[in-house]
């Protein structure tokens, strides 16, 4: 595999001087090394997409802005997200020898939106997409914390882009069971690779009572289907409404903490690695942690 770390910060500072008028058609040269892989999805406007959700806003001037692109310069983020993709990378392919994945994969790390509560408070500040094969975006609003920490969260993209290569993901008939084992999957993953700090909060939300009223309603629901019926399950209530979709009565994140639940039960039963289980189906998974399925 190929790992391709675009250095972001440099066009993103110049993105930043141009006249707004520009920026749109700057940022989508930014992610234009996204548009092969996601093409898988249709047409997609990589640009609109970063509008409607947690990106920078780029229709306005914003004081903070390059000071923050110039902290993940100086940072070094680059270089962390390189170092820490090519352990991941090196673990699983050394634990599934001849495992599926990309021939290539471009990671792309743009500015978070500061304002928006959902990227800040929600995810801590950085958030990803890996689980289109041979594409990784990365959007963060920096922070000391989380620069030192979006290798990690780089890694758990990585994780999800191979499993994707090897499971069908079809958001039509993709299960709840599928979406919180995949994200319990990539945290156990990063946690072999790098110890419990590296973990992201999300998986860390919920203990005790609170884990387990969610865990029996995930679990309750763990044969629902369809991406549009999933967003309660994985993210919580918040985003689901924002996104448009019923709430179920779940908190922030439910489906992650759920689903590291369900990975360390199975890992503890079979013995396995989160490396050596990356391509497992999510039916087998949760056989090993006692969740019944009907899929």
């Amino acid at each position: 595999m190929r790992i391709v770390v675009h250095d972001t910060t440099s066009t993103m500072l110049d993105l930043l001087r141009r006249p707004l008028e520009e920026r749109p058609d700057a940022l989508r040269a930014i992610l234009s090394p996204l548009r092969g892989a996601m093409s898988v999805m249709g047409e997609v406007d990589l640009v609109q997409m970063h509008q409607q959700g947690c990106g920078f806003r780029l229709d306005r001037e914003d004081p903070r802005y390059l000071p923050a692109v110039r902290q993940l310069r100086d940072a070094g983020v680059r270089d962390r997200i390189e170092d820490s993709l090519a352990a991941a990378w090196a673990r699983i392919g050394a634990a599934v020898p001849g495992i599926r994945h990309a021939g290539t994969v471009h990671v792309v790390v743009v500015l978070g939106d500061p304002d928006d509560h959902h990227l800040t408070v929600r995810d801590a500040g950085c958030i990803g997409l890996g689980g289109i094969p041979g594409a990784i975006l990365l959007m963060v609003w920096p922070t000391d914390t989380n620069v030192r920490r979006i290798g990690h969260v780089a890694a758990h993209e990585l994780h999800h882009n191979v499993r994707y290569a090897n499971v069908h993901w079809d958001p039509t008939t993709v299960t709840v069971g599928e979406q919180v084992v995949a994200e319990g999957l990539a945290e156990a993953f990063v946690r072999e690779l790098a110890g419990e700090q590296a973990m992201g909060p999300w998986s860390k939300t919920l203990t005790g009572a609170e884990l387990d009223r969610a865990y029996g309603k995930v679990t309750a629901g763990i044969d629902v289907a369809g991406m549009r019926n999933l967003p309660a399950y994985v993210y919580g209530d918040a985003t689901a409404e924002r996104m448009g979709q019923p709430p179920v009565g779940l908190p922030d994140c439910a489906g992650y903490a759920v689903g590291l639940r369900i990975v360390d039960a199975h890992l503890a039963v079979s013995g396995l690695t989160a490396a050596r289980s990356t391509a497992l189906p999510a039916r087998e998974i949760l056989t090993n942690a006692g969740v019944p399925t009907g899929v």
